[in-house]
């Protein structure tokens, strides 16, 4: 056991630790030394890499290094692989910033350079990440990283789609889309849900006349003036009652839904309804429509009103307008009528053939000049601006536009029944996301668009016949090879595109590939498969290992990686794709918005680590909200306390520890007398099998945010309660009997507690570790010589819950003491005549005997009394306790509650004392309430959840002189700390005053404070000179002292 310094830097501790672990080549050694054990799987969602990484990386990514590090100490074999996302939009669309292309430039500077610039780019900040991952503590294996542009990555995505098209759930289809003009691709629907902004609008309305009847028109409402020029329909429900009116301002007769005639009209005078309809009445009329573009349309039957129960009368007019191009519904509705498209918009989102008067102008810049236009032809009835939330591409900042394309799908409605069931054998946290926001997603599944018109992914492995357009769908190299003759070392479309082959059914044509490449998210939902090149290699290796044990990401991939590996693995193996996943909230600046660069509204993650270390940033952020799925705020200030309420103390614990045992010599391997008979340790040996057990079990249930605020309340009790009241003990002299029974203790529990710590501060834990079992030498090579390659205790060392209940109390009984000093104003080295404990139970005061020593001595009081009838002192008051009643009492709990607010204080007690109430036919236990205690006027009192104490406050003169001796003792151990003295350096002491009443004090205490400071030589003295003492000030007395060390 080596001497540590007192004021640690903990950021420097940990680059030492670092070290060590690449030294001893310790992450490595904790897998291999599980060879044979159990395989726990675990599945590491792949990131980008052409940023660098933010605090919601870290954080996940700290999730993902605690639970591998507990299982493996659990002893099973954990296998922790990185991966690089390398494909899609994220990349192109910097290659496009760096090349400098805008539109459709891709073809004009080339596909081949396009890609292999790509190549290039896509680890651009490997090694930053590496080196940030690194050092916030997580193992995990870049070395055997898996990319998904490797050829055997992409091999294996085609044998999913080869797969997925055996089973009959690919096909090709022409449907409405989201679609980003900025990136020039259709996107899936969950891609599309990824960026709402709320943004103005203009709503319009405008007037479709009759064709029959000019001077009557339909009333129609649009967000979206872009569509208008493609109109080809109006709908309206059918049970919907429409009127037509009369508007007397100019005599124009109008058709609307009669629930939004208010919308349009002040007073019921301006107006006179003429007729009432139904929607189903309409169906049919034509109208004459807003342009010309596509009157050629009306042979089909354009230009009328369709009736489907979509339209609804909560806003607008009731009667929507319909450019099939342009919405799902819109599309669905035309189709069945039999009216075609009509698109005259380009992939850039500007207007072509046949509108002239907008042509090359991209839609939403064609708003206003649209509206005028509308507003010249006396068609336009109102115009206003309104906020709505609208999505946005997330990548190239521009807002969607819903574009009907033909795309390639995966049926997902087909699997949604199976996902659902599927779903069902997972375990979430937090647990209401697997049957809420992710359960509710898969029960709205809809079929998946997995074809996009870009050129940086895995190609669709579809051959087409340009004669009779059959179909080859490629499940390998090797089929992709037999059929063009041809070597194939890479699947990027510019390796593979010039491929072809005869048709083998017309014999005529040749085979060539579609154009379009695979979503991405494809890939992420494949890696399961794709990074071990499944099924070519590692065939029983990753069927063994579905579902994976254990994942973990963002919120976000609700509906991104958790959803396309729940389809994937469904699709394949009717079996989910991971058992337990813990999904965490989103990072924010302090200031609660989105953490931005350009604001520079956040610290950076290495500056925090650089500053604070890792430990205190793990700590911080596991026992937060955001391990719940819950926002973060994060501050930096939060950061700190982690270190000054939690990290120091425990070192100062562990210093503690390590000073005096070097002293004295203690040898951790010697004999050890038998089981201590001291009540405090025999407490905090029970704490700690008490915490390993409750860590385990909530380990074993994924409920990390359970875990850390145990270890922080555990610090605190071996420091601020353990340790302090032990300290005397420590100081005897020799090394025998109480003494090293004391050493024992807190030798044993500062190791388990190591252990315990391992997976969420890595660092601390090995520094205390491996000092105090003396095998921190990384060059031995032994299992030993890490606390991350030991077990994890089982928590069989010998609890009492008893003795920890009433130790509990006892720090209630301590705590209210010192809260009633503070309200009187009274200092703790005062001395006090007495406090009384107030507690239901007779017994407190036989399990407080062996205490009372310590609560009077924690509280300066000469004597402690019990006393059970609180109704004396304190006033009883309840609120049900929703956790047990709530699932409980459903809509029972509101007379439930209101009851439990009304009941006596006899009734109260009654239930405090182990008796039961029935309200409302339940029969309530003590369980059922949370009672708390208010004092009575009068008494100096105060009251907590398990008891009530009472302060007598009255100083005697004899008292008053030992509080002033306490004083004095406190002055001279600061003056010791100040001088630089060790704990076990020997002072002489001298002392000088004016105050009788001090004097006084100091004579007839004057040798328990000098035994208190070590002092050989106590003498008072005449008044010395400045130079050569420190005045105090002691509760408005003036006291002059020296020290000296002997």
């Amino acid at each position: 056991m080596r001497s540590i310094e007192k004021d640690i830097e903990f950021p420097q501790l940990e680059k030492r630790i670092l070290e060590r672990w690449k030294a001893g080549n310790t992450f490595r050694r904790s897998i291999e030394q599980r060879a044979g054990a159990r395989e726990y799987v675990f599945f590491d969602g792949p990131p980008f890499a052409n940023n660098l990484p933010h605090y919601g990386h870290l954080l996940a990514g700290i999730i993902k290094d605690i639970v591998p590090r507990y299982w493996t100490m659990r002893g099973f074999r954990v296998h922790r692989r990185f991966g690089w996302d390398t494909h899609g939009l994220p990349v192109e669309m910097e290659v496009e910033k760096d090349l400098g292309i805008v539109g459709k430039g891709v073809a004009e500077v080339g596909i081949h350079k396009f890609n292999e610039a790509c190549r290039a780019s896509v680890l651009k900040y490997a090694k930053e990440w590496e080196s940030t991952v690194e050092k916030t503590g997580r193992w995990v294996d870049f070395e055997d990283r898996y990319l998904t542009m490797q050829p055997s990555f992409m091999e294996s995505v085609w044998w999913v789609f080869r797969q997925l098209w055996d089973k009959g759930l690919i096909y090709e289809g022409h449907r409405v889309l989201p679609y980003s003009t900025g990136c020039h691709t259709p996107l899936s629907n969950f891609e599309a849900s990824a960026d709402y902004r709320d943004v103005q609008d203009p709503a319009i309305t405008v007037t479709m006349p009759w064709i029959d009847d000019p001077d009557t028109a339909f009333l129609v409402w649009t967000t979206t003036p872009w569509t208008l020029p493609a109109n080809l329909a109006v709908a309206v429900h059918p049970e919907i009652d429409y009127v037509k009116l009369q508007d007397h301002t100019d005599g124009r007769r109008w058709v609307l839904a009669e629930g939004l005639v208010a919308q349009y009209f002040k007073k019921p005078e301006e107006y006179t309804i003429l007729a009432r309809m139904k929607g189903r009445e309409l169906a049919g009329i034509g109208y004459t429509p807003l342009f010309d573009f596509f009157e050629g349309k009306r042979a089909e039957g354009a230009f009328r009103v369709l009736v489907d129960e979509y339209v609804t009368a909560e806003d607008g007019t009731g009667i929507v307008h319909l450019a099939p191009a342009y919405g799902e519904d819109d599309f669905r509705v035309c189709l069945r009528e039999g009216i075609t498209l009509a698109d005259p918009i380009d992939l850039d989102g500007r207007f072509t053939e046949p509108v002239t008067i907008w042509k090359g102008l991209y839609i939403k810049d064609a708003d206003p000049l649209i509206i005028a236009e509308l507003k010249k032809q006396k068609r336009l009835v109102r115009h206003v601006t309104l906020v709505h939330s609208y999505p946005y591409c997330e990548r190239s900042g521009f807002p969607l536009m819903y574009k009907a394309m033909p795309v390639w799908f995966v049926k997902v409605t087909e699997l949604r029944d199976r996902m659902l069931a599927a779903n069902a054998k997972t375990s979430w946290i937090p647990e209401n996301l697997r049957d809420g926001r992710f359960g509710k997603w898969l029960e709205g599944a809809r079929d998946w668009n997995i074809s996009r018109n870009r050129y940086w992914g895995t190609p669709i492995p579809i051959w087409r016949c340009d004669a009779c357009r059959d179909l080859n769908v490629i499940g390998s190299i090797a089929e992709l090879e037999q059929l063009s003759g041809e070597k194939v070392e890479d699947l990027h479309m510019h390796m593979i595109d010039h491929l072809g082959w005869t048709c083998p059914k017309c014999g005529a044509g040749r085979m060539k590939r579609i154009p379009e490449v695979l979503d991405c998210w494809f890939e992420s939902g494949a890696m399961p498969y794709a990074q071990n090149h499944y099924p070519f290699e590692n065939r029983e290796h990753v069927e063994n290992g579905l579902p994976a044990d254990f994942i973990a990401e963002g919120l976000d991939q609700t509906r991104g990686w958790f959803y396309t590996l729940m389809v994937l693995s469904t699709a394949l193996f009717d079996r989910p794709a991971f058992s337990n996943v813990i999904v965490n909230g989103l990072i924010l600046a302090e200031d609660g918005k989105k953490m931005s660069k350009r604001l520079r509204n956040y610290p950076p993650p290495d500056a925090i680590l650089d500053a604070h270390g890792a430990d205190a940033l793990r700590l911080y952020l596991i026992n937060s909200g955001a391990v719940r799925a819950e926002d973060l705020r994060f501050s930096e200030r939060s950061v700190r306390d982690v270190v000054r309420l939690a990290l120091l103390p425990l070192w100062n614990a562990y210093n503690f520890f390590v000073t005096y045992a070097l002293i004295d010599g203690f040898d951790p391997a010697a004999p050890r007398p038998d089981q201590s008979d001291d009540i405090l340790d025999q407490w905090i040996r029970s704490r700690v099998s008490t915490l390993t057990r409750t860590v385990r079990e909530e380990m074993d249930a994924y409920r990390l945010y359970r875990v850390v605020p145990e270890l922080i309340r555990f610090i605190d009790d071996l420091t601020n309660w353990y340790i302090r009241l032990n300290r005397r003990r420590f100081w005897k002299p020799g090394l025998e009997g109480d003494k090293a029974k004391a050493y024992g203790t807190l030798y044993d529990v500062l190791v388990n507690f190591s252990l315990l710590l391992a997976p969420f501060t890595p660092f601390l834990a090995e520094e205390i570790w491996g000092n105090l079992t003396g095998a921190e030498d990384a060059a031995t090579q032994s299992t030993a010589d890490s606390v991350h390659l030991q077990d994890f205790p089982e928590g069989s060392g010998s609890m009492d819950p008893g003795l920890e209940n009433t130790f509990f109390l006892m720090q209630e009984a301590i705590l209210l003491g010192r809260s009633l000093r503070e309200e009187q104003k009274i200092g703790v080295r005062q001395p006090l005549p007495e406090m009384t404990v107030i507690h239901p139970e007779a017994s407190l005061s036989e399990r407080f005997s062996p205490l009372v020593g310590v609560i009077r001595d924690e509280l300066n009081v000469k004597e402690i009394r019990f006393a059970t009838n609180e109704a004396d002192y304190v006033h009883l008051d309840a609120k049900p306790n929703l956790k047990v009643l709530g699932p409980r009492l459903g809509k029972k709990m509101k007379a439930v509650a209101a009851a439990i607010g009304a009941l006596s204080q006899d009734q109260l007690r009654a239930v405090q004392s182990g008796g039961t109430l029935v309200i409302e036919d339940e029969t309530l236990d003590a369980d059922c309430f949370l009672i708390t205690r208010t004092a009575l006027p009068g008494q100096v009192v105060t009251a907590g959840t398990g008891l009530s104490v009472a302060l007598n406050t009255t100083i005697t003169p004899e008292l008053r002189a030992e509080g002033l001796a306490r004083e004095m003792i406190n002055r001279i151990q600061r003056l010791r700390k100040d001088s630089g003295f060790e704990v076990q350096d020997r002072i002489a002491v001298r002392w000088h005053t004016d105050d009788a009443e001090l004097e006084g004090a100091l004579a007839v205490h004057g040798a328990t404070v000098a035994g208190e400071v070590l002092a050989v030589s106590w003498e008072a003295t005449g008044r010395m000179a400045a130079e050569e003492c420190r005045d105090f000030d002691l509760d408005g007395r003036f006291v002059q002292v020296f020290v000296q060390k002997i």
